[in-house]
């Protein structure tokens, strides 16, 4: 068993993660398309989306961190800091830019297996570069130096955790059925539209930082901090 300074944070960290609005929102999409059957692409989508990250969370246990820090070089070249500011500029004048009001979002065109198997590979992609509670977790993990045996159970327990609400709504739509409709239309419209507005707030954010990075990489910064009486 893992020691309880490992264990607590990574589980914490797992609750923080059961709040994907893209998980919850596909999830609720699911359940009120009035779909003869929803268990099937229900768990076909949310298994799709833990096994990605378990096998992504195994692969960054693994060392693809270490490989891909030993790449961290290039990040240095003026040729990036360019690129840098370029993409942080636009990334952050798209914020300000891009619409905030609630406008149906994207659902899968069927329920066929390979649909719903393709959704949750791209919600994983989608989400993983910005799955701060999840890279968090295998960071504490990491540094604890966990055997195998200890770490692999640990992810698969967080996946399960993570994928754990939507789980839990469905054996609340199996028992309430009808008289739980209007409850999860409520939470599914609160989800579609406050998940833009908080994407303009992280893309302007990350824009930013890469602007100010890119600027500082190739050298405008610090001309100025020069030029300052």
């Amino acid at each position: 068993m893992p020691p309880l300074d490992v264990l607590l944070p990574v589980a914490g960290l797992a609750l923080l993660d059961t709040l994907s609005p893209t998980t919850l929102g596909v999830s609720l999409f699911v359940l009120l398309s009035g779909a003869s059957s929803v268990a099937r692409p229900l768990f076909v989508y949310l298994g799709t989306v833990a096994l990605f990250y378990f096998a992504l969370g195994c692969a960054l246990m693994l060392g693809l961190g270490v490989a891909l820090s030993e790449l961290s070089h290039l990040a240095d070249s003026p040729v990036t800091g360019w690129v840098m500011v370029v993409l942080g500029a636009g990334l952050f004048a798209y914020s300000w830019v891009m619409p905030t009001k609630r406008r149906a979002p994207r659902r899968p065109a069927s329920f066929r297996t390979t649909s719903m198997v393709g959704l949750g590979l791209a919600t994983g992609l989608l989400e993983a570069g910005t799955a701060l509670p999840y890279l968090g977790a295998i960071g504490v993990m990491s540094t604890a130096e966990l055997a195998p045996h200890t770490w692999v159970p640990m992810l698969a327990a967080y996946n399960l955790v993570m994928v754990l609400p939507p789980v839990l709504l469905y054996l609340g739509h199996r028992v309430f059925g009808e008289r739980l409709r209007p409850r999860l239309d409520r939470w599914r419209e609160k989800i579609d539209s406050g998940s833009r507005e908080v994407l303009s707030w992280v893309i302007g954010i990350v824009g930013l930082i890469l602007l100010i990075n890119g600027l500082q990489q190739v050298g405008i910064i610090d001309l100025i901090d020069s030029l300052d009486l």
